[in-house]
């Protein structure tokens, strides 16, 4: 046993982590969210798809130069340590181990499975779903702990092979909706439905989880080939080109099918744009590659989360971090890390349903949507960040010092705006269990050091 890590990945694997993991299960699963969100208002719709984007690219840019700098561990981590502190490192990397990764995991997870159910014709909450959710995740879980370098192959396979829905269905899609006068009506109709409150922050913070995933690529700068030339190549690219693909995706299946038919067609309006366009038998193929698209995103989700409690205990912090900290020879993976990794997963997964999916919620108030808030709550774990990055950073150009991370700090403070004016009293709850998980960490926080 040790406790390096092999440098084993290039930048096509970098990009396709940040391309793979952010396009995937959020642009099927929240687009005809966006669309009820705003009452059918194309044009709002794609606003919120626009400013969700440049939040992603501006936070992702001030990233990009942090790694041109800092290189240890984990990414994210590394930056929180060197420019906040110690603590905050700590107090960072546990909110990552315990609740955002295996959170966003146990989510994806389960979109793979629900749109795999469509296929099927199940019932997205009936127990083959929640069934095929755990074999998904468990499976995740094996490639990635025994056959790490195949799990970076597959990372870009599915790259590949989930750009191929998207760009039909933008190009053919638009075509489609130009020649019959679908796209003109949808974009001119302007809000069908009446909606409270306000749609456009709605909207955004629905776009949030369609658009995160990019910080995970962070996670493997300690396994990447010259990580700081590469890491901030991949930051950089990768969301710029996730944005335009969303956006012309977006206006494509608004070219496929009435804005009301998307709408009512919940968990199945993507298959029926698909069927529309291609035929029944060519949108079910393609929807295929929906699956796998799914799959890629819970693949890269997967490949930071097995590293979490690994970037914990190899600061020599938390729980017996000599058990964490441990790589095998064979598969180089710090496999106790992943093992953690993935029940804390399954825990997040059994919280999912039972607050979300359950004919009867099962935690009262404590119900929240998991795929939204903590990816709220990371975006204002991010601004002190940024704020010591222009105290820290004097070396630097002005742009890169003041101007980028000021962005930053303005792009985060906005999507915590939006989700407390659109979500309301769940983040009181979301921060009472947030505050009692990051307390349980402090306490464990130099537990087992001289063990």
């Amino acid at each position: 046993m040790n406790e390096g890590l092999e440098k084993r990945y290039g930048l096509l694997t970098a990009v396709a982590m940040v391309v793979g993991i952010v396009i995937g299960s959020g642009v099927f699963f929240k687009a005809e969210k966006v669309l009820v969100a705003t009452g059918g208002d194309l044009p709002t719709g794609i606003l919120a798809w626009f400013l969700g984007g440049m939040v992603m690219v501006i936070c992702a840019y001030n990233f990009a130069i942090m790694a041109t700098k800092h290189e240890k561990v984990s990414g994210v981590v590394d930056y929180a340590e060197v420019l906040v502190g110690p603590k905050y490192g700590y107090f960072f990397a546990w909110f990552m181990a315990t609740i955002y990764f295996p959170a966003m995991t146990s989510v994806v997870a389960w979109v793979s499975a629900r749109y795999f159910g469509v296929l099927m014709g199940w019932s997205i909450v009936g127990p083959e779903v929640m069934v095929i959710s755990g074999v998904f995740l468990v499976g995740s879980y094996v490639v990635n702990a025994l056959a790490p370098k195949l799990a970076g192959m597959l990372q870009v396979t599915t790259t590949v092979a989930k750009l191929i829905p998207l760009f039909l269905m933008a190009i053919v899609g638009t075509i489609f909706g130009m020649k019959n006068g679908i796209l003109m009506d949808n974009f001119t109709s302007g809000a069908i439905v009446e909606v409270t409150g306000n749609p456009l922050f709605t909207a955004v913070v629905g776009t949030c989880f369609a658009y995160e995933g990019w910080i995970c690529a962070t996670s493997i700068n300690a396994e990447l080939k010259d990580a700081k030339k590469n890491l901030p190549r991949a930051l950089t690219f990768g969301t710029i080109f996730v944005v335009i693909v969303y956006i012309v995706y977006y206006v494509g299946l608004a070219g496929a099918v009435e804005n009301e038919v998307m709408m009512a067609g919940g968990e199945t309006g993507a298959k029926i744009a698909f069927s529309t366009v291609f035929t029944n038998a060519g949108g079910t193929l393609l929807f295929v590659f929906v699956v796998i698209s799914c799959l890629g995103t819970l693949n890269g989700l997967m490949m930071a989360n097995t590293r979490a409690f690994y970037a914990i205990a190899v600061r020599n912090e938390g729980p017996r971090p000599q058990v964490f900290r441990v790589v095998d020879e064979v598969t180089k993976m710090p496999t106790n890390s992943a093992l953690l990794g993935v029940m804390m997963a399954m825990l997040w997964l059994a919280y999912f349903y039972g607050a979300n999916l359950a004919p009867t919620p099962w935690f009262g108030a404590f119900c929240f949507d998991s795929s939204e808030l903590p990816i709220i709550t990371i975006y204002a774990m991010y601004i002190p960040i940024f704020a010591m990055q222009m105290a820290k950073e004097k070396e630097m150009p002005f742009f890169q010092r003041v101007i980028a991370p000021l962005f930053g700090i303005l792009a985060s403070g906005f999507m915590v705006l939006a989700a407390i004016i659109s979500l309301g009293k769940a983040i009181i709850f979301y921060m009472i269990l947030f505050a009692v998980v990051q307390a349980f960490g402090m306490a464990l926080k130099t537990y087992g050091h001289n063990e």
